[in-house]
């Protein structure tokens, strides 16, 4: 049964300026790790590469600049899923990747959904991969509910949310929310900070699913929020009143797409706006404080060469939020076919994926400007998801 909007948008109000109201260790001030793969080039399309190395994480201390970088060997993720394939629970402490897919080659689909989901102990020196859990086909976006004692996970090739439940390391299957068919590609989830509801992407459907939690149990409410384009990515803002989705229409070079903005405190709940982004964007995402937006967009990178479309080079996307409005401010070169972006904890820098570079390129956010550091970190394989602390 659906809850009464009211409410709804009661239970929404109170916590907004509270936050979430999880104590921040130094770890949690400076952790970002990033998922890199190396069976899939995007170049021009998606071709498996003949004896791939093994797919790593870097896991990124910014508690000094340049930060220190850890590798992580052998822990199968991939690029086929949104950049939020990776989650990190409140503290610090514990962490979740998902490995979407297996690769078979020989077979007409060359890769099949995939169920696992690695956990992360991030208290070891140096981390260390401690167990595996199954979820749905093809598990992609994961958020931790603000407490840590939760975690949802978008199935994309099941139609469900797997709901995990989270104490201390024990990582366990706690139910299967059915939210549609598989065909619509669930591909990301988004928890309010106040814990009370949740965003989940559907990508081919085109629409935004609302889920509600009461008293630890999380359903569906049945609703479908319009958007632009195919959402992929969704966040929440901070603090708490804005939801947001980047949509790619076809993927023409020259056609702008859009971020979809959800006011969170209406009643009823509703797309109330959308801000251009240019060319397909592939993730996006909101600074600590509520008030920038970075997006990763294509801009033809990821075309064949002969396109007359193709560039050399995807665009970091500045957009400056106005009330519950965004306009974009600055757009910066980056590497072909950027895949993830994120805030350091601090709000200080943003970690933009070059996927065929193998890099991680490092800009500075300062006043009301960004700019590129010219630091460049070499990764393993090729990024292709991204998760701060918060």
């Amino acid at each position: 049964m659906k809850p009464p909007i009211c409410s709804l948008a009661i239970a929404l109000a109170l916590p907004l300026l509270a936050g979430p109201g999880i104590a921040q260790t130094s770890a949690a001030s400076s952790l970002v790790i990033s998922g890199n793969e190396a069976k899939i080039d995007l170049q021009g399309g998606q071709k498996l590469i003949p004896n791939p190395a093994p797919d790593s994480l870097s896991i990124l201390d910014f508690s000094s600049f340049p930060p220190k970088v850890t590798e992580l060997p052998n822990v199968p993720n991939s690029v086929i899923g949104p950049p939020s394939n990776i989650a990190i629970n409140p503290d610090a402490t514990l962490a979740l990747i998902a490995n979407s897919i297996n690769v078979t080659p020989g077979k007409k689909e060359q890769y099949e959904p995939a169920h696992e989901i690695h956990i992360l102990d991030l208290e070891q020196n140096p981390p260390a991969i401690i167990g595996h859990l199954n979820a749905g086909a093809q598990p992609s976006g994961i958020s931790f509910t603000p407490d840590g004692k939760s975690a949802l996970v978008a199935n994309r090739a099941d139609g469900t949310v797997t709901v995990l439940s989270v104490s201390g390391k024990k990582v366990e299957v706690a139910d299967t929310i059915r939210i549609g068919k598989p065909e619509d590609s669930f591909s990301d989830v988004a928890i309010h900070p106040n814990g009370s509801l949740a965003l989940v992407s559907a990508q081919k459907g085109g629409y935004l699913a609302l889920l509600t939690q009461k008293g630890g149990k999380w359903t569906s409410t049945g609703r479908k929020l319009s958007v632009f384009g195919q959402p992929y990515r969704v966040v929440i803002t901070p603090d708490g009143t804005l939801g947001l989705t980047a949509g790619a229409g076809f993927g023409n070079g020259p056609d702008n797409d859009a971020i979809s903005i959800i006011d969170l405190a209406a009643d009823p709940i509703k797309t109330i706006g959308y801000a251009a982004i240019g060319s397909s964007p592939e993730s996006f995402e909101i600074s600590p404080d509520s008030k920038v937006l970075a997006a990763v967009v294509m801009n033809g990178s990821n075309l064949n060469p002969q396109s007359a479309d193709y560039h050399k080079n995807g665009t970091l996307e500045i957009l400056r939020r106005k009330g519950k409005q965004f306009s974009r401010t600055q757009s910066l070169p980056v590497g072909a076919i950027p895949e993830g972006v994120a805030f350091t904890p601090d709000g200080h820098y943003i970690i933009v994926q070059c996927h065929p570079e193998k890099e991680l390129w490092i800009f500075e956010l300062r006043g009301n400007r960004v700019r590129n550091t010219g630091h460049v970190i070499k990764v393993p394989g090729m990024p292709s998801s991204i998760r701060a602390a918060r």
